[in-house]
């Protein structure tokens, strides 16, 4: 099935307090979990994107505001995090395949939403995958989810629209352009609250260097024999530390989900 389909945490309360301004300053329509949970992560410390990714989704609300991350996995068929479309996003369009989610790529609508049948919303937070299928095929090129993901010490690569810094006005608008960072894999443990069997905790060496506000959903990529592969979608910080980029962070391990992808697509 893998060649054939050829993507923030509850930090407590101080959190949502700590982005609650911003979030409302902005008017941004994101999927804010539910109480106990902090808002969806940013990259923080990122570049801009250094090559064209044609997987790379922005869903965004009918309103036409990026809420979360995704990535084309079938050309019908767009991977994210549960808690991005929980409450449901049907009606919701995907821009597939531009660098700027604003214009550019394929345009779709959000036709069906699938949730992984274990999914745990926060703040208790398990198997946080979802399936969103188009209203139609798009041209662009799927990514491939790799066979599984790399060890502790593995590079990798995590892509988003969400804010670039913590705070001050500056960060209200989410940039345009998507952005890229290269980071690792690290050990289960430097990660709270992580299953280690379903999950990988990803931490860059740099302070302040992460995943946080609107990057959710998104792919988390390592390079192999034919390019980018698939290993994680953006799931939630992996410590209690109020600031959004201060630390680890969890991704879904989306190698350990291929059997129920595949039935799903196949279905």
């Amino acid at each position: 099935m893998i060649e054939q389909l050829a993507r923030w945490s509850a930090k407590g309360a101080r959190k949502r307090l700590a982005l609650a301004g911003l979030l409302a300053a902005a008017v941004l329509v994101a999927p804010l979990p539910a109480a106990g949970a902090a808002a969806a992560p940013m990259i923080v410390g990122g570049r801009g994107a250094t090559e064209e990714y044609p997987f790379m989704v922005s869903l965004r609300t009918d309103q036409g505001r990026h809420y979360c991350g995704g990535t084309l996995i079938h050309p019908e068929w767009v991977l994210t995090a549960a808690h991005c479309v929980a409450h449901g996003k049907e009606g919701s369009t995907a821009r597939v395949g531009s660098n700027d989610r604003t214009l550019g790529g394929t345009e779709a609508r959000v036709a069906r939403i699938v949730l992984h049948p274990d999914f745990t919303p926060p703040p208790l937070w398990a198997v946080d995958i979802a399936l969103v299928r188009l209203d139609r095929p798009v041209p662009q090129e799927p990514a491939s989810i790799a066979r599984e993901a790399g060890g502790a010490g593995s590079p990798v690569r995590m892509l988003g629209w969400g804010m670039a810094c913590e705070s001050g006005d500056e960060c209200l608008a989410l940039p345009a352009e998507l952005r890229e960072l290269d980071s690792e894999i690290v050990p289960a443990g430097r990660c709270a609250g992580l299953d280690g069997a379903t999950e990988l905790c990803v931490e860059h060496p740099a302070e302040h260097v992460q995943a946080c506000v609107f990057d959710s959903g998104g792919p988390l990529l390592q390079a192999g024999p034919g390019g980018w592969e698939l290993v994680g979608a953006t799931s939630r910080d992996g410590d209690a530390d109020p600031r959004c980029a201060s630390g680890p962070g969890i991704w879904t391990n989306v190698t350990a989900y291929t059997d129920w992808i595949g039935h799903t697509v196949a279905g």
